[in-house]
C-alpha cells in the first residue's frame, strides 16, 4: 500500500512531501517485475519465434525456449531489459535493508557480524550478474553474457546459503513464529533451487554430448525452476520486512530529495 502525504502551507513554509510504500508492496514489485517479464518472453517467443528461440547447434527438435534465447530477441529483449532495470533499484535497497537488519542483530557476534558483510557482497553481486547477463544478450556478446549469467547463479546460491545460516541463528533465539517459517522456507526455496540447478546442468551436459532429442527442452524446464525458486526465496522477505515502511522525504526549502 502507498500512501502520499503533504502538510499545509505554514507561515509560509510548505511541510515536506512524505510519501510511504509498505515493505510488502516494495518486495512484492520487485520479484512480480522478473516474474511477468520472464513469462512474456518465453510466452512471445514460443508463439511468434519459435524457430528461432528453439533452434540448437545440433537441429535436433526442441520444443522450450531457453531463458537465454527468449531474452536475446525482439521485442523480447526489451520487455526483459524494461523489467530488470525497474527491479534492480529494489532489489539494492533490499540487500541494504537486511545488511542494516543483521548488523543490528549480530553486532559483535562471530560469525554472524562478517557473514552480514559477506551476505551483502554477494546479494549486489547476484544483481549485477543480473544486470550483465540482461543488458548484455548471448546472441551478441556470448562470452559476456555467460559471465554474466556465471555470476549471477554463483552469487545467488552463495547469498541464499549465508542467509540460510543467519536466519538459523535468528530463530535459534526469537520467538516470533514468522521468524521460524521464514528459515523453514527460506531452507525449502535453496534445497530446491540445488536441486533444479543440478538437473539443469545435467541436461544442458546430455544435450551438448549425445545430441538427444528433448535434453535440451528439460533444460529449459529447470532453468525456469531455477529461477522461480530463486524469486520464491527472495519473496520471504515479505514475511522478515512486513511491518516496515519506505519513505521518500523531499524537502521544500532546498529543493533536495
Amino acid at each position: 500500500m502507498t500512501k502520499m502525504l503533504q502538510g499545509s502551507n505554514i507561515l509560509g513554509h510548505e511541510r515536506p512531501l512524505v510519501i510511504r510504500i509498505s515493505f510488502t508492496t516494495c518486495v512484492l514489485t520487485t520479484v512480480c517485475l522478473p516474474l511477468l517479464g520472464l513469462i512474456a518472453c518465453v510466452l512471445i517467443s514460443s508463439v511468434f519465434h519459435f524457430e528461432d528461440s528453439t533452434g540448437t547447434h545440433c537441429q535436433v527438435p526442441n520444443y522450450l525456449p531457453s531463458i537465454s534465447a527468449s531474452i536475446s530477441l525482439s521485442p523480447e529483449c526489451h520487455i526483459w531489459r524494461f523489467c530488470i532495470g525497474l527491479h534492480s533499484a529494489p532489489r539494492f535497497l533490499v540487500a541494504f535493508t537486511y545488511f542494516k537488519f543483521y548488523k543490528t542483530r549480530f553486532a559483535s557476534k562471530f560469525p554472524e557480524s562478517p557473514l552480514s558483510c559477506l551476505n551483502l557482497a554477494f546479494s549486489i553481486s547476484e544483481n549485477l550478474g543480473l544486470l550483465l547477463l540482461t543488458y548484455v544478450s548471448s546472441s551478441e556478446t556470448y562470452f559476456v553474457h555467460k559471465e554474466g549469467f556465471v555470476l549471477f547463479i554463483i552469487s545467488s546460491l552463495i547469498y541464499m546459503l549465508i542467509t540460510c545460516r543467519l536466519w538459523k541463528a535468528i530463530k535459534k533465539y526469537s520467538l516470533s513464529p514468522e521468524d521460524a517459517k521464514s528459515h523453514h522456507w527460506k531452507v525449502r526455496f535453496l534445497l530446491l533451487n540445488i536441486s533444479f540447478l543440478a538437473f539443469a546442468g545435467f541436461f544442458y551436459w546430455k544435450h551438448n554430448m549425445y545430441c538427444e532429442s528433448g535434453s535440451y527442452t528439460l533444460f529449459a524446464v529447470f532453468e525456469y525452476l531455477v529461477v522461480f525458486s530463486n524469486m520464491a526465496f527472495h519473496l520471504t522477505a515479505v514475511w522478515d520486512f512486513k511491518s516496515r515502511e519506505v519513505m521518500v522525504i523531499s524537502s521544500s526549502e532546498d529543493k533536495n530529495f
